[in-house]
């Protein structure tokens, strides 16, 4: 039986105890997310939207937290100031299926000190800057050269590209449930800006760039000048932001009710233009941080 169908099977166990080979199964499965085997989404040029999720990827995920013990998370000891004595440390409890992800010298990432943590259970490329403090989720995949800066997350099972820069406090939201649903997707050579947020769902096209504050959601239009189009969700289409556009937070008037009479506008999305030589020089700049 191959890894797939045994996920599958003991995903639609209805009850404990668990054995010894789902812990097995379970194990090969985490091994094989981190080193980038499976993957909870993945490119599928046939489909509109470009990408397939694999509902069995996240079952095996959401079973690693169904079979999980809550235990203490051992933590690295600090150094000692001369003549100190030790201080006191906050414990750590989570679930034994869920450690700590381990890194291996050969991948040369870097994850600075200073309270970040990378969930066992994810994909991290080669040459991955983690800046602190940021999170990585179990499921996420965090592609070759990808920066993730201080105060950032990378939800479950969200997917980043090549050379993409998460910039400061920017939120990559995770979609694990429902588990065919697909996770938010940024594209290669995408620029994430400070304080961005990006939700359910969302693929955000190669090279786009989110200016600061910007906020894309499943329930948001974008509006984009250049093309005179209007992105949103539709259905089981997700929204897509498109390939270099470039992104920044707007607003639209209210144009009945007493939203009218009060002058109300609501907060939107807007293209205002796509990449061009100025844009690649101010994402250039973003280079000289990793």
């Amino acid at each position: 039986m191959d890894l797939q169908c045994r996920i599958e099977e003991l995903f639609a166990r209805a009850a404990e105890p668990y054995g010894e080979d789902c812990f097995q199964a379970f194990e090969e499965f985490k091994a094989a997310l981190n080193q980038g085997r499976v993957r909870a989404a993945e490119p599928d040029p046939s489909l509109p939207s470009g990408w397939r999720a694999n509902a069995w990827v996240k079952k095996g995920i959401l079973l690693g937290f169904r079979i999980g013990r809550i235990v203490p998370m051992p933590l690295a000891p600090a150094p000692l100031p001369a003549g100190g004595s030790a201080a006191a440390v906050s414990q750590f409890r989570d679930k034994h299926t869920y450690p700590l992800r381990r890194i291996a010298p050969e991948q040369n990432i870097r994850v600075v000190p200073g309270g970040s943590s990378i969930r066992d259970g994810c994909y991290l490329g080669q040459g991955v800057v983690c800046m602190p403090p940021m999170y990585i989720n179990v499921g996420a995949y965090v592609d070759d050269g990808a920066l993730v800066d201080s105060h950032a997350l990378v939800g479950s099972c969200a997917q980043i590209g090549k050379r993409v820069h998460v910039s400061a406090a920017a939120q990559i939201g995770g979609v694990l449930e429902p588990v065919g649903a697909l996770p938010v997707i940024i594209e290669d050579d995408a620029l994430v800006g400070g304080n961005c947020g990006v939700y359910e769902g969302t693929i955000v096209g190669r090279g786009a760039v989110l200016a600061a504050g910007t906020i894309l959601t499943g329930s948001t239009p974008v509006y984009d000048v250049v093309r005179d189009a209007v992105y949103r969700r539709d259905g089981e289409t997700p929204l897509k932001i498109p390939a270099g556009a470039v992104v920044v937070p707007g607003a639209r008037a209210v144009k009945k009710g007493r939203g009218k009479e009060w002058g109300l506008s609501l907060y939107t999305p807007v293209i205002i233009k796509y990449r061009d030589d100025r844009t690649e020089q101010a994402v250039r700049l973003e280079e000289l941080l990793r």
